[in-house]
């Protein structure tokens, strides 16, 4: 079965209103002879109350449905893509694991920038660079850089604060001229309840995400280096970073941790999640394979906390 697009329910829901105010007409019609004064009384004050209440609704999805576009007007090129190239290895040995990281990154103060912990340290949560630290291996980070979008030059990210019981990390941008005039994210006071809309923006697939929305001799020239960061480089001198966005609801907040079911893929770890009014209620950070209904983000209460510290580092 086909899912009602959202269109179709606000027309069925103005439909519902001229239904009802005809219904509540030719009722008042019938009765009007009998019970004048009660009809006027009733049906008038009950029509006009069911009508408002309609509209409201119809208001809010109007609002729900345009909430993505001005969005990502307002804060698309805050949203960075975030590059890393980390290894694990022993002293004196080749490295046993090196490896590339992606994931998404949104600027929350003068040059400070939040993410994943997963993302600002790659080897946190993988079972081999645990495996292999578990035996006495040290971890490097080789390089960490974000693209903005609008930007030609990636830019150099330094760790100001990393969360050590979430998932969750500060970061700095190595100058803030780089960053200049990009508006910083608001952040919502509280996560909200469980049933609001929401909007979540970021770089799922990452640079393969970005290839598939390219003009096709973009694509056709760069599609074999989806991972290379020369293919990177060549879509910001395109001003080809261009995050994406999708939206849902939340479904539920369990302490630090918020469920909601806006689809998301790998390379989107640390994007934004905005309730209704354009505010940052979390930071998401991970998926379930197979249930589009759970994905996880970290509360804003928690983002919080992070960035105070950050900012008096």
């Amino acid at each position: 079965m086909q899912a009602k697009q959202p269109f179709s329910v606000v027309h069925e829901l103005l439909w519902a209103i001229l239904t009802l105010a005809l219904l509540l007409v030719a009722l008042a019609a019938v009765h009007y002879p009998y019970s004048r004064r009660a009809v006027e009384r009733a049906s008038v004050n009950d029509l006009r109350k069911q009508i408002g209440e309609l509209t409201v609704q119809v208001e809010r999805l109007k609002q729900t449905q345009a909430m993505p576009a001005p969005l990502l007007e307002r804060y698309r090129n805050s949203v960075g893509y975030i590059y890393g190239v980390y290894r694990v290895g022993f002293a004196d040995q080749p490295p046993a694991l090196r490896a590339r990281s992606a994931g998404t990154g949104f600027l929350v103060g003068n040059g400070l920038v939040a993410t994943n912990r997963h993302v600002a340290e790659p080897w946190y949560g993988d079972r081999e660079s645990e495996a292999l630290v578990a035996r006495g291996a040290s971890t490097t980070l080789e390089s960490l850089i974000v693209f903005f979008p609008g930007s030609p030059k990636a830019v150099k990210l330094s760790a100001v604060s990393v969360s050590k019981s979430l998932d969750l990390a500060i970061l700095r941008t190595e100058t803030s001229d780089a960053v200049e005039g990009l508006p910083v994210l608001p952040l919502a006071k509280t996560a909200g309840s469980p049933g609001q809309p929401i909007t979540l923006i970021g770089y799922p697939m990452g640079i393969a995400g970005m290839l598939a929305k390219s003009p096709n001799r973009v694509y056709e020239r760069l599609t074999y280096r989806s991972n290379d960061i020369a293919a990177a480089k060549q879509l910001a001198e395109l001003s080809l970073i261009r995050p994406s966005v999708t939206y849902g609801h939340l479904g539920d907040v369990i302490n630090d941790k918020l469920i909601y079911d806006a689809p998301t893929a790998h390379g989107a770890s640390g994007g934004p999640v905005f309730n209704g009014s354009g505010e940052v209620i979390g930071v998401n950070f991970a998926y379930m394979d197979g249930f589009s209904g759970a994905t996880l983000g970290v509360s804003v209460e928690a983002l919080r906390a992070l960035l105070t510290e950050a900012q008096h580092n």
